[in-house]
């Protein structure tokens, strides 16, 4: 069976649907919960992987993206699981080099430097390029037998344009941030490019039996409200509504979408909400959330936001931590999850006792 053939009824029944139920607002017995990176280095039997095989091998052998994936819900009472992957596949298949260097992280060793280099990227076909995630998502949906829904993603296209300029991971995001204000239209042009290739990708990853999507933006927190409308939600909004006229025109069921703007002001998070163009709201470690549900509404399903930090905590500190979280938020339209990324040294027993805490409420 080829995987763009691939409908939700090829696949074993759902098990534990709280994950789906809350982003459709409907009513749970406990709140669910999933981490970002959850599959990470904090693992030992990751770990063991990476000794033998480099990360982004891992990534595109289908057999290693599933056991990956599979490893964290193997261990922990998880309400979701989320495909082993990276956002820089996309830059990957539009014909940058990237790099995962020990110590360092991801390293695109030569990266867009002017406007006349958009056009070394090429518009890739991800049914061939990203046949791998494709693979990998249909493998990881039958091997989780319906314990957990299968979560997909791809970073946003400002996130993605940051590297692609950059070169790696930076903490002022200069030379990105300069092309917003020297070369408006031409950054328009590479967003758009980039988003292209990113709808082309989630609509690939839905057919293979995603069952939900993230959107990853982030590198939100280097942009302000103004440039966050124009050069973040514009493609954000463009992504979600493009993903879903291409799965209605092929009589595809619709899934949850989930938007991540790590680090955007409360302002732009409001702004992205009241939109409604996806079902959940993701939250940084830094949002309040009475505010947040407080300026969203009660009819959006947030996300988030434990710091990561926080798990190197007592184990019963964690706990209580998660479950005022889960008071803060609410029961109902709420997700459970960090406020970023598990960090790679975070206790085993950590993760335990944050799972535990919010399912205790």
């Amino acid at each position: 069976m080829n995987f763009v053939d691939i409908m939700d009824h090829d696949f074993p029944a759902l098990q534990n649907d709280r994950f789906l139920r809350a982003a459709k607002g409907e009513t749970v017995d406990k709140v669910p919960v999933w981490i970002m990176r959850q599959a990470g280095r904090y693992l030992p039997e990751f770990q063991q992987i990476r000794a033998n095989h480099d990360f982004f091998s891992i990534c595109q052998t289908p057999t290693l993206a599933c056991e990956t994936t599979l490893m964290p819900i193997k261990r922990f009472d998880l309400d979701a699981s989320i495909i082993f992957s990276d956002i820089l596949v996309i830059p990957q298949a539009m014909g940058l080099v990237v790099e995962m260097r020990p110590g360092v992280g991801p390293v695109l060793p030569n990266p867009l430097i002017d406007p006349k280099d958009i056009e070394r990227l090429k518009k890739p076909d991800v049914g061939v390029e990203l046949k791998y995630v494709a693979d990998a998502i249909t493998l990881t949906r039958k091997t989780l037998n319906g314990k957990v829904p299968l979560i997909g993603f791809t970073g946003a296209p400002w996130t993605l344009m940051g590297y692609m300029l950059q070169g790696g991971g930076n903490p002022t995001m200069a030379k990105a941030r300069c092309w917003l204000y020297r070369y408006p239209q031409e950054t328009h042009d590479l967003l758009q490019r980039i988003t292209d290739v990113i709808v082309d990708y989630l609509v690939l990853q839905v057919k293979a039996g995603a069952q939900a999507l993230q959107v990853f933006e982030s590198a939100g927190d280097y942009l302000n409200d103004h440039l966050f409308t124009e050069y973040s939600f514009k493609y954000f909004k463009q992504i979600s509504e493009r993903v879903r006229k291409q799965l209605a025109e092929e009589q595809h069921p619709m899934v949850p979408m989930i938007a991540f703007p790590k680090g955007a002001t409360m302002n732009s998070i409001e702004i992205l909400a009241k939109d409604h163009s996806y079902e959940i709201i993701g939250l940084d470690w830094k949002v309040d959330p009475t505010e947040a549900r407080a300026r969203v509404g009660p009819d959006v399903t947030l996300q988030g936001n434990l710091d990561p930090c926080a798990l190197y905590g007592s184990e019963e500190s964690i706990e209580e931590r998660a479950r005022n979280m889960v008071e803060k938020f609410g029961k109902h339209r709420y997700i459970a999850n960090l406020g970023h990324g598990i960090l790679p040294d975070t206790p085993i027993s950590s993760v335990e006792a944050f799972i535990r805490g919010v399912h205790s409420v």
